[in-house]
C-alpha cells in the first residue's frame, strides 16, 4: 500500500482520496483545538499560503486521542480554526493516530517515519514531510515550528516528479 491508495474522511464526512494529492509536497499534522501547540495552526497557514500555487499543502487531522484536547465536532473544529486562525488548507475528520482504532493513514506514516519514541506519536502537532512521489521524508516532533521546515518544504516543492 502507498499512501495515494488511502482514503479519508472530510470534515464533511465526505469520502477524499489521498491520490488527490498525487504531485504535491504535502505536510501531514495531527492537530488539536486546546493545546499548547495550537497557536502553529498560524504557522501552517502561513506555509500554506506561501507554497500552495507551487503544490503545496497541508493536510490537517484533529485528533482527540492527547489530553482530550479536541473535544469539538468536525464542524466546530473547522469553526475555530476559520476564525482564530482564517485556515484555508485542507481539514479532515477528526481520527486516532495511536492504538486498535488508528487511521490507515497514521499506521503507513509511522511505519515510513519512526519517532523517537518509536512507532507511537507521543502529542498533537507531530508533523510529517512527504514529497511530490508520496514518499514520507521526514517526522518532526510537535515542538518543531511549521516556519523551521521552509528549507526542507523549497528544497521538495523544487524536485519533479
Amino acid at each position: 500500500m502507498n499512501l495515494y491508495d488511502i482514503v479519508v474522511k472530510n470534515a464533511h464526512g465526505e469520502d477524499v482520496s489521498l491520490r488527490e494529492y498525487s504531485g504535491k509536497v504535502l505536510l501531514i499534522v495531527n492537530t488539536a483545538t486546546h493545546c499548547g501547540f495550537t497557536p502553529q495552526y498560524e504557522g501552517l497557514q502561513e506555509l500554506y499560503e506561501k507554497y500552495v500555487d507551487e503544490g503545496f499543502e497541508v493536510l490537517d487531522f484533529p485528533c482527540n486521542q492527547f489530553g482530550h484536547q479536541a473535544p469539538e465536532s468536525d464542524a466546530e473544529i473547522v469553526q475555530f480554526c476559520s476564525i482564530n486562525f482564517a485556515v484555508a488548507f485542507p481539514q479532515f475528520a477528526k481520527i486516532d493516530v495511536n492504538g486498535k482504532d488508528e487511521s490507515p493513514l497514521y499506521t503507513h506514516l509511522k511505519s515510513a517515519k519512526s519517532g523517537v519514541f518509536g512507532d507511537k506519536i507521543k502529542w498533537n502537532f507531530t508533523k510529517f514531510l512527504v514529497n511530490r512521489n508520496g514518499e514520507v521524508v521526514a517526522r518532526y516532533a510537535s515542538a518543531t515550528k511549521p516556519e523551521t521546515l521552509v528549507k526542507e518544504i523549497e528544497i521538495l516543492l523544487k524536485e519533479q516528479k
